[in-house]
Formats: C-alpha cells, sequence, structure tokens
C-alpha cells in the first residue's frame, strides 16, 4: 500500500467515480422493494411472485463475489472494475426491457453478479491511494456509495417508477454504470496485473477459519439489522400510529446516520478493527432491542432508528477491513465476500422477521429478532477474538 499515484491524479476524482459505482448499485439493490406494485402489474404476476427478483439479485451478489474474486486475481484492477459497471449496466438494460418474469429474475441475477466484486475491488484500489494508516478511511470513503443512494438515489428512483413507468429506475442504473466505467478509465489509475496471484492463491482463503468466522458474523450479526429494516414500514404505520407519509421521512433519517456512520466507521477502522467490531455490535445489539420498545411513539423512533443505522454502516466497514485483513494473500477474494454474506444476512434477517410476524407477534417482534441476530453474530465474534488471541 501506498501513494506511488497520488502525484499523478486527483485522488479526490478517483474516490468520487468508485463512489459513484457504489450509488449505482445502491439504487439497484433497493429500488425493487419500493416499486413491487408496478414491477407486478407490469410483467402481470402477484406482488410476493415480483418479490422473487430481489432474491434473484441477492443470488447474483452471493455467487458473483468469488466466481469474479478467483477470476480476476491476476487481472489489472482498473480493468476489471471497468468491465463489472458495463455488466452491471447490461444487467440493468435488460432489466428495463424485459417482457416477461423468468426474462425480469435472470435480469436481476445478471445485474447482481458485479456487487461484491466491485466493492471488493474498489476498496483494493482506495487503499492504494492512501498511506498505509489511512486503510480504514479510504474503505469508509469507497462504501459511502449505498448509503447516498439510500438518501437520493432510491427515493428518486422509486419516484420516477411510480410516475414514469417502473423501467425508468433500471434505466438510469444502466446509464449510472456506464457513466461509472467512462470515469473510473478517466480518474482512477491504472494498476498493473499480479502476476504472482492465481486463483489457487485465492482460494487459500476458504482453508483459514478466521475467513469463515467473519464471514458468519456479517451472514448472521447483520441480519439483525435487515430484520428490522425489512419491516420498517408496517412498523411505523401499525406500532407507531403515524401516517403512511412518514416512512419516506423514517427512510431518509436511516440513510443520512448510515453515512455518518460509515464515515465513522473508517476512521475507528484505523483506531482499531477488532475493537470497532465489538462496539458497534454492541450498539446493534442494544439499539435493536432498544426499539421494540421505543417504536411506539415517533420521536424515541427516529433517535432509535438513527443509531440503528450509525452502529450498522459502521460495523459493515470494520467487516470489510477484517475480511481483508484475515484472508492473507487472498485479499482480492476477502475484499469482496462481505457482501456475499451481507446479501445472506439479508434474507435471513427479512425471512425470521416475517416468521414471527406470521405466528401472530406482531410488527414489534423483529426488532427482538434483530437484537437476537446481533447477539449471535457477538458470540461468533467473541470465538473469532479466542482463536486470534491463540493464534497470535
Amino acid at each position: 500500500m501506498g501513494t506511488a499515484h497520488a502525484g499523478h491524479f486527483p485522488r479526490a476524482l478517483a474516490f468520487a467515480a468508485l463512489i459513484m459505482g457504489g450509488i449505482g448499485i445502491g439504487i439497484t439493490e433497493f429500488v425493487t422493494m419500493g416499486l413491487l406494485p408496478q414491477i407486478a402489474e407490469g410483467i402481470d404476476v402477484t406482488i410476493p411472485q415480483a418479490g422473487h427478483t430481489i432474491s434473484a439479485y441477492a443470488l447474483g451478489v452471493v455467487v458473483g463475489a468469488p466466481l469474479v474474486a478467483l477470476g480476476a486475481a491476476r487481472l489489472p484492477r482498473r480493468a476489471v472494475l471497468i468491465v463489472l459497471m458495463l455488466v452491471f449496466a447490461l444487467g440493468n438494460a435488460l432489466s428495463a426491457l424485459a417482457p416477461t418474469y423468468g426474462t425480469l429474475f435472470a435480469s436481476r441475477l445478471l445485474a447482481g453478479l458485479p456487487h461484491g466484486a466491485f466493492f471488493g475491488l474498489a476498496s483494493l484500489a482506495g487503499i492504494s491511494f492512501v498511506p498505509r494508516s489511512q486503510a480504514g478511511r479510504a474503505v469508509g470513503t469507497v462504501m459511502l456509495g449505498i448509503p447516498i443512494a439510500m438518501v437520493a438515489g432510491v427515493p428518486l428512483g422509486t419516484w420516477a417508477g411510480q410516475e414514469l413507468g417502473w423501467r425508468v429506475a433500471y434505466w438510469s442504473c444502466a446509464v449510472i454504470g456506464v457513466l461509472t466505467a467512462v470515469l473510473i478509465r478517466l480518474w482512477v489509475p491504472r494498476t498493473a496485473g499480479d502476476r504472482r496471484h492465481s486463483w489457487r492463491t485465492e482460494m487459500t482463503a476458504f482453508t483459514n477459519l478466521q475467513f469463515w468466522l467473519t464471514l458468519l458474523i456479517g451472514a448472521v450479526g447483520f441480519g439483525g439489522i435487515f430484520a428490522m429494516y425489512s419491516y420498517i414500514a408496517p412498523t411505523i404505520t401499525e406500532v407507531t400510529g403515524m401516517d403512511q407519509r412518514w416512512v419516506p421521512p423514517m427512510l431518509l433519517v436511516y440513510g443520512l446516520f448510515s453515512i455518518v456512520g460509515t464515515w465513522a466507521g473508517g476512521r475507528l477502522g484505523d483506531w482499531s478493527v477488532l475493537r470497532t467490531l465489538v462496539i458497534m455490535g454492541l450498539g446493534c445489539a442494544v439499539s435493536l432491542l432498544a426499539f421494540w420498545q421505543t417504536s411506539r411513539s415517533l420521536l424515541p423512533a427516529v433517535v432509535t432508528v438513527a443509531a440503528i443505522a450509525v452502529a450498522g454502516s459502521a460495523w459493515v466497514v470494520a467487516l470489510q477491513l477484517r475480511l481483508m485483513s484475515v484472508a492473507g494473500s487472498a485479499r482480492t477474494l476477502g475484499a469482496a465476500m462481505n457482501h456475499s454474506s451481507l446479501n445472506l444476512a439479508n434474507a435471513l434477517g427479512a425471512w425470521l422477521g416475517g416468521v414471527v410476524i406470521t405466528a401472530g407477534h406482531g410488527y414489534r417482534a423483529p426488532a427482538l429478532v434483530g437484537a437476537g441476530l446481533s447477539l449471535g453474530g457477538l458470540v461468533v465474534l467473541g470465538i473469532s477474538l479466542l482463536v486470534h488471541r491463540r493464534t497470535r
């Protein structure tokens, strides 16, 4: 890690290009949730069937991250980032053109394939722009794309999809993908491929216990956030007793404080990755438990959602840094796999949240499930820390 290129390019522009890609990915990941009724009507299926296209995207992320990381280990980083954004653009353009449920499902799968690998390679690129002591800040900066998308891109995309037709949302993501590919070509410095690396080098990560434990922390622990977030709209209307017009402002609060948490997570990661994991994991568990109680009235609910957003987003940055550290020489795979584990967390949290609601425990119950999952993640983290202490 060094600043060899720092004099040859404006660092801020390179980061801006990588953040732009993250914004596009953030929009396409979350905009579908807000447009499910329109999508269902457009391709003549039920809303739950249309919801399976969200699962298709998540499946693409889970499968794509290791496949791309293994295949791209030796290739020049900038070139791979450009190809990933063009594949992302193609997947979204095909989603916008999809005439049937089957073609939309396949297109969403394709759109999800570049997700994890893009963030992984962008994190490695960001680290290469700065001194070693600022690696956490570099990763935190690269990861700003998704929270920015949640604040601005997703609400705008949802509104445009409702007013102009759902296909517009995917067309806009395709445009962002092409634009990002161009900006990466112009603003991100070229790096030569590393011939010492191969898919075999990257595969060594899968023999590392700490690698698996860190993936499990994300898949279980962060599932807690998704258990709560997946059902935030009915919680606000049914539990807090507010009009549905209050849902977008609450999502805006979550998005804004996710930006704060992502920024803070990078700086805390430069201080101590392991301590940040412990503190933010505890923060997630405590704030989710608090939301079970505070969701009954508006102001306490807003404050608690802000706390959940800060702790959760800082935890994601720390998990990214930890995976890259424990992966050793398999850094490309380590950096890419974080988003595979987070998408498994999404599936687990949303499913368990749905189970307790269906069982008749009400819309407060997913927050309790979320606190339990976060504690589960902390238990895995505790095991990881014990292993770390013994093998150091």
